[in-house]
């Protein structure tokens, strides 16, 4: 059962950011208050750098059992290994290389190996049901001005795959054009769904989202909570 999306709005990117980290260091430690392995998925982008890094520095990530996060992604640029254009890139050096987490639990999508992006979004399905298909504690998004949210784009064929957890992305509209996603079944297996926005070029797309038009960005719902955390300039175009 999904619920209505919640809207929070903050004064910038900024607080947006240590808000989020906040949030996200509450909900992990929820997550293992009854003894489990709390599962997160991760994004990208220029938001999501900044939430890393505050969760890094806040005092309170020692609340956490870091040894028992698992992580994961909802997307990544089919790239080679450490490549700074990479989402796992990015995670590692804001947060996870700062923090005591257990290298088996971090599940990055694979790098471009020469294998292709196809094989390499099957070993990603692979590997989620190897760890039980396991459902999500808590699920990052971005969101693209185009209305695009991990790499599923407007009018491309990955937005009607209902059987494969993870596709292949090609010709992407933004660089660079090989990606690969998990897919809309795969996000919806998410207890909360925060989608983390900032910036002016955003409010389109939010507004659109929002107002329940049919962009991918309207598609994600938790089952227990869906929320939409902005800065003032990513909903500067909601009535």
């Amino acid at each position: 059962m999904t619920v209505d999306p919640e809207l929070l709005i903050h004064p910038d990117a900024e607080d947006l950011a240590f808000r989020v980290a906040d949030r996200f260091i509450t909900a992990v430690v929820d997550a293992q208050s009854t003894g489990g392995v709390a599962q997160v998925v991760l994004t990208g982008g220029r938001v999501a750098a900044r939430v890393y890094a505050a969760v890094a520095e806040s005092p309170a990530r020692v609340e956490i059992d870091w040894h028992r996060v698992e992580f994961w992604w909802g997307d990544e640029r089919f790239l080679p290994a450490g490549d700074p254009e990479r989402n796992e890139t990015q995670a590692r050096d804001a947060f996870l290389a700062k923090l005591d987490v257990d290298p088996a639990r971090v599940h990055p999508m694979p790098a471009d190996t020469g294998q292709g992006a196809e094989a390499a979004a099957a070993a990603y399905a692979e590997e989620l049901e190897a760890a039980g298909s396991p459902t999500f504690d808590v699920l990052m998004l971005g969101v693209g001005p185009d209305g695009h949210v991990a790499s599923l784009f407007p009018g491309y064929p990955q937005l009607e795959e209902l059987e494969a957890a993870a596709v292949a992305v090609h010709d992407s509209p933004k660089p660079p054009p090989t990606r690969i996603s998990l897919t809309f079944p795969v996000l919806d297996r998410s207890r909360e769904v925060w989608f983390v926005v900032s910036g002016d070029d955003k409010a389109d797309a939010v507004a659109k989202a929002l107002g329940e038009e049919d962009i991918p960005a309207a598609h994600p719902k938790g089952q227990n909570r869906t929320l939409w955390l902005l800065d003032e300039a990513a909903a500067a175009k909601l009535s």
